[in-house]
C-alpha cells in the first residue's frame, strides 16, 4: 500500500504529517507541508498514461485472445478498472507492478456481476464502461464514491439511448443502471461539447452496433480510443473533428505498450520551469498532440523544453523531455485548446501566477464538472498563497507577478489534481504550503511524492 494512502511520513521534502490516516479517508484529514525548493535536477520516468492504462484493459476484455499490457500505470483509478472487468467475469494476470495480462472474451462476452460495480473515483472508467456494457446481454449497475456521484451522466445516457441502449441514471447522476441489448444500432452524433470520454462511450457501444457509427465534435478531443481500436482491428475513419467506426466482427490486441503519462509529467514541467538553475529529463513519455497543450502554452511564454528521441508505439507518440527553468510572460488560453490541456489548466494557473504581465483563460466550463469545481478549488487555493486570481464562469483571470508566491495552506478537497497542484505551489513558494489531503494524489499518482523528492535540490 503506498505510504500516502495512510499516513504522510517525513521525507527530504520535509512533509510532516500532522494526523495518520485510517483507511478510510476523511477529506483533507491529512495535511502535509512541503518546503520551498532551489531547483529541479536529474532524469525520471513517470507512470504509465493513466487513459491508456483504462482503454488497454478494456479494449482488451473486449478483444479475442490475450492482451499484454506493458507499462500500465497503476494507481486508485486504474485499479478500479481492473476490478471492473474481473466482476465481469474477466481474467487478468498481474505479472508485475506494471505488466500485465487480460485475457479477452470477446465483444459480447462479459457477464452481469451480482453486485454493483463501484468505479470509485474514475469518471472515465464510468463513462466507457457504459458504453461498453450498453452492447452486452444483462443488467448491470455502476456506482461510484461521493465525488463521483455528483458528476454528469446524461451527456453519456442520451446518445447511447439513442443507439437503443435502455440506461437509467439517478437525475442524470450515478448510479446508473444498463439493461444490455443485442440490438443496438449505429448513430451519427455531434458532441454539444467537446468530451475525449463522451466520444469514447458511444464509439465502444458501436463496437456492438449495426452499421457505422460516427461522433462529431466541436474541437479535436484525445484520441486513444481511436487509436487502440485501430491497433485492435477495427474499421475507424479519421478525420480533422470526426471519427467513424464500423462494427467489426472482432478485435484482437496482442500487446500495449503504454508511455509515460503526460498529466503525471505537468507538474515536473512546470515546476523545474519555474525554479532557476532546473535542469531536468523525463524520459519515454507520451507525447500525443491531444494531450501536450501544455507545452504550446508554455513555450510561448517562454519556456525553455526540448523533445527528442521521438518514436511511435500502437500509434501514440513517445519521446523524452529536456526541461530547463525560463522567465515566463503571461499568455491567454483560449475556448479551442482546453481540450488539450483540461487537466493541466490548474497548473497554467500557477505558471501564470509568476509570469510578467495578466493571463486568462476563457472557455473552460468543464472544469466545474471535475472531481471538484476546479475554477473554485484553484482559485480559492492559489489566493490564499498570495496569488492574484479570480474566478470568471469559465475560466479565470491571473496578475502575473515575476516572484514566488509567499505561501501559506491549501486544501485538495479530495482532488487529485490540486493536491498535485498546491505541493507544487510548495516548491515554487517562499514561505512553503501546508497541503490539506495531500493523499488525494494516489487517486491517480501514488508515487507523486517520492519521486518529486528524488529531483529536489535544496
Amino acid at each position: 500500500m503506498p505510504r500516502f494512502a495512510v499516513c504522510l511520513e517525513r521525507s527530504a521534502l520535509r512533509a510532516e504529517s500532522y494526523r495518520c490516516q485510517a483507511p478510510v479517508r476523511l477529506r483533507d484529514a491529512v495535511v502535509t507541508r512541503v518546503e520551498p525548493a532551489g531547483a529541479l535536477v536529474g532524469h525520471i520516468a513517470v507512470p504509465g498514461d493513466k487513459s491508456i492504462s483504462h482503454r488497454a484493459v478494456l479494449v482488451g476484455a473486449l478483444a479475442d485472445g490475450e492482451t499484454r499490457v506493458v507499462g500500465f500505470g497503476r494507481s486508485a483509478d486504474t485499479e478500479s478498472t481492473l476490478n471492473a472487468v474481473r466482476a465481469l467475469g474477466i481474467q487478468v494476470d498481474e505479472l508485475g507492478d506494471d505488466e500485465l495480462v487480460v485475457h479477452g472474451a470477446g465483444l459480447r462476452g462479459l457477464h452481469p456481476p451480482e453486485a454493483s460495480i463501484d468505479a470509485r473515483n474514475a469518471g472515465t472508467l464510468m463513462r466507457l464502461l457504459a458504453g461498453i456494457l450498453a452492447g452486452q446481454q444483462g443488467r448491470f449497475e455502476l456506482t461510484g464514491d461521493e465525488s463521483l456521484r455528483a458528476r454528469p451522466m446524461d451527456r453519456v445516457a442520451e446518445p447511447l439511448t439513442r443507439m437503443g441502449a435502455r440506461i437509467e441514471t439517478t437525475n442524470g447522476l450515478p448510479p446508473i443502471v444498463i439493461e444490455g441489448t443485442d440490438a443496438l444500432r449505429a448513430i451519427d452524433y455531434v458532441l454539444p461539447m467537446a468530451s475525449a470520454q463522451v466520444k469514447s462511450a458511444i464509439l465502444l457501444a458501436g463496437l456492438n452496433a449495426k452499421g457505422t457509427t460516427t461522433v462529431s465534435e466541436p474541437v479535436p478531443t484525445r484520441d486513444h480510443t481511436e487509436l487502440m481500436l485501430d491497433a485492435a482491428g477495427a474499421r475507424v475513419r479519421r478525420r480533422p473533428n470526426s471519427v467513424s467506426l464500423e462494427a467489426p466482427p472482432r478485435l484482437r490486441l496482442p500487446e500495449v505498450t503504454v508511455p509515460g503519462d503526460f498529466s503525471a509529467a505537468a507538474p515536473f514541467i512546470v515546476a523545474a520551469t519555474l525554479l532557476a538553475g532546473s535542469e531536468l529529463t523525463i524520459h519515454d513519455l507520451g507525447l500525443n498532440p491531444r494531450r501536450t497543450g501544455l507545452l504550446d502554452v508554455l513555450e510561448r511564454m517562454g519556456a525553455r523544453i526540448s523533445v527528442f528521441n521521438r518514436r511511435k508505439a500502437g500509434g501514440e507518440l513517445i519521446g523524452d523531455l529536456e526541461i530547463r527553468s525560463a522567465e515566463l510572460t503571461a499568455t491567454d488560453v483560449e475556448p479551442e485548446e482546453v481540450p488539450q490541456l483540461v487537466d493541466e489548466l490548474p497548473l497554467f494557473a500557477l505558471a501564470a501566477a509568476v509570469a510578467r504581465g495578466n493571463s486568462h483563460l476563457a472557455g473552460a466550463g468543464e472544469l466545474r464538472l471535475k472531481e471538484t469545481d476546479r475554477i473554485e478549488t484553484v482559485t480559492n487555493g492559489l489566493r490564499a498563497l498570495g496569488v492574484r486570481i479570480r474566478p470568471r464562469d469559465d475560466g479565470f483571470d491571473v496578475r502575473g507577478v515575476p516572484a514566488r508566491p509567499t505561501g501559506g495552506r491549501m486544501p485538495s478537497d479530495g482532488d487529485h489534481r490540486i493536491a498535485v497542484l498546491a505541493a507544487i505551489a510548495g516548491l515554487v513558494s517562499r514561505e512553503g504550503v501546508e497541503v490539506g489531503g495531500a493523499d488525494a494524489v494516489a487517486i491517480s499518482f501514488p508515487g507523486f511524492f517520492d519521486l518529486l523528492d528524488s529531483v529536489s535540490k535544496r
